[in-house]
C-alpha cells in the first residue's frame, strides 16, 4: 500500500513513517508549510507548530527521509491555513471566546488541505498516516470508523481529532495508538534518528496573541459580577476564562477570569469558587463512533484537552449538545471542545462550547 505520511521533523511522525516502511509499505513523507513570510511575527519559539522556524523542521523532516531512504516533498498550504485557522483564531478571541486551533487544523487542514493538495498536485497514495496518539477502528455492527484514545494516556491526542469525518478516518492510518511515548523514543534511538530526544511542540504559536489578531487596544472595565468595576483593561481579546496571571488587581484572594463580555467590552472577575459551572451548551457538532445520541446518555466528557475525561449527562436535540456533569467544572470555556467518550475510550462526538452555566 502507498502511504503518505505527515512529517513535521519530530520524532512521532518520524517513527510512523520507519514502522509504515518495516511494515512494507510505499512510504512518501510530505510537510505542510503553513508560517506566511509576508507576515510580520514577533515569535520566537521554536516549540510550536506554526512558528517562524518552520524551514527547520522542514529540513529536519527532510534528513529524516534521507535517512529512512523515502522520498519526500513540502506543501504549500499556507493560504488555505490563513483563512481557515487564523481567521477563526482573530475572529474568536475578539468576540471573546477562545478558540482550539489544533482542533480546526487537524479536521481541515492536516487531514484535509494537505492530502487534496498532494493529489491537485498529481500524487498518488491509498492512506495518510500521522504520528498522533489514538487509535483507529471500524466498527463490525454499524460499521462506522472509530476514534479510541491511546493507550499511553498521557500522550492521548483523540481530543484533537474528533472533528474528522467519517470519510477522513475512512482514508488515514494512526500507527501510534497502541504504543507509549517512551518506546517511540527508543525505536528512534536504535535506528540512528538524531531526532529520538527532540521536545515536543507545546503550542500551535509561542508568541503574543496579538501578533496574530492585530487589533488596536480598546480599553475597557474589569468588574466584579455584580458589575462593580475593579480596573482597566485594554481588549476583552488578551484574557481567557480561567486565567489568573496578568491581571494586575489586588485582592483579599487571588482572582480568575470568569467570563468575557463583548458587548460592553467588560472582563468579569471573582475568586475560586465563582468559576465552577454545572453544565455547557455546545453546537457545531460532529460524531465518531455513532452517528448521534437519541437519548439522555451517560458519558465521560473532555473540556480541555490536558483533562482526564469526567462523568457527565449528554443531551442531544438537533445541532445542540447539553451537558450536565456529575460534578462541578471549574474554567468551562466558550470556543473551545467538549468531546465525549464511552467506557471503553471510543469517542461518541463533540462540539464547540458556546454557553456554560
Amino acid at each position: 500500500m502507498k502511504i503518505l505520511v505527515g512529517l513535521s521533523g519530530g520524532v512521532d511522525s518520524a517513527v510512523t513513517a520507519y514502522l509504515l516502511k518495516q511494515a512494507g509499505h510505499d512510504v512518501v513523507g510530505a510537510t505542510m508549510s503553513i508560517w506566511d513570510k509576508n507576515q510580520i511575527y514577533k515569535s520566537t519559539g521554536k516549540d510550536a507548530c506554526f512558528s517562524p522556524h518552520e524551514e527547520q523542521d522542514i529540513e529536519q523532516a527532510q534528513k529524516i527521509c534521507n535517512q529512512l531512504d523515502i522520498p519526500y516533498h513540502v506543501f504549500d498550504c499556507t493560504e488555505e491555513y490563513k483563512k481557515i485557522v487564523l481567521s477563526n483564531f482573530k475572529q474568536e478571541y475578539l468576540n471573546g471566546r477562545t478558540p482550539n486551533p489544533c482542533v480546526r487544523c487537524n479536521a481541515m487542514i492536516k487531514f484535509n488541505a494537505l492530502p487534496a493538495t498532494a493529489k491537485a498536485q498529481g500524487f498518488s497514495f491509498d492512506k495518510f498516516a500521522t504520528g498522533h496518539y489514538a487509535r483507529l477502528s471500524q466498527n463490525p455492527t454499524n460499521k462506522r470508523w472509530q476514534l479510541q484514545a491511546a493507550v499511553d494516556k498521557s500522550k492521548d491526542q483523540s481530543y484533537f481529532l474528533y472533528r474528522l469525518s467519517q470519510e477522513q478516518l475512512s482514508g488515514i492510518i494512526l500507527p501510534l495508538g497502541d504504543y507509549e511515548k517512551k518506546q517511540i523514543r527508543e525505536i528512534a534511538r536504535s535506528i540512528g534518528l538524531e531526532v529520538s530526544d527532540k521536545p515536543d511542540s507545546q503550542d500551535f504559536y509561542s508568541g503574543d496573541i496579538n501578533d496574530i489578531i492585530q487589533a488596536q487596544p480598546k480599553t475597557g472595565n474589569f468588574v466584579t459580577q455584580d458589575g462593580k468595576i475593579l480596573g482597566q483593561h485594554q481588549g476583552i481579546w488578551n484574557f481567557t476564562i480561567g486565567q489568573r496571571r496578568g491581571l494586575g488587581i489586588s485582592a483579599e484572594k487571588p482572582l480568575y477570569v470568569i467570563g468575557l463580555n463583548k458587548e460592553k467590552n467588560e472582563v468579569i472577575l471573582g475568586f475560586a469558587d465563582e468559576s465552577f459551572k454545572k453544565g455547557l451548551i455546545a453546537h457545531d457538532l460532529a460524531w465518531s463512533s455513532v452517528e448521534t445520541l437519541s437519548q439522555p446518555t451517560t458519558v465521560r466528557a473532555k473540556i480541555r484537552s490536558s483533562q482526564k475525561p469526567v462523568q457527565a449527562i449528554a443531551f442531544v436535540n438537533n445541532d445542540e449538545l447539553k451537558i450536565e456533569f456529575e460534578d462541578m467544572q471549574k474554567a468551562l470555556t466558550p470556543g473551545q471542545s467538549v468531546v465525549l467518550y464511552d467506557d471503553n475510550d471510543y469517542v461518541l462526538g463533540g462540539g464547540i462550547i458556546d454557553e456554560v452555566y
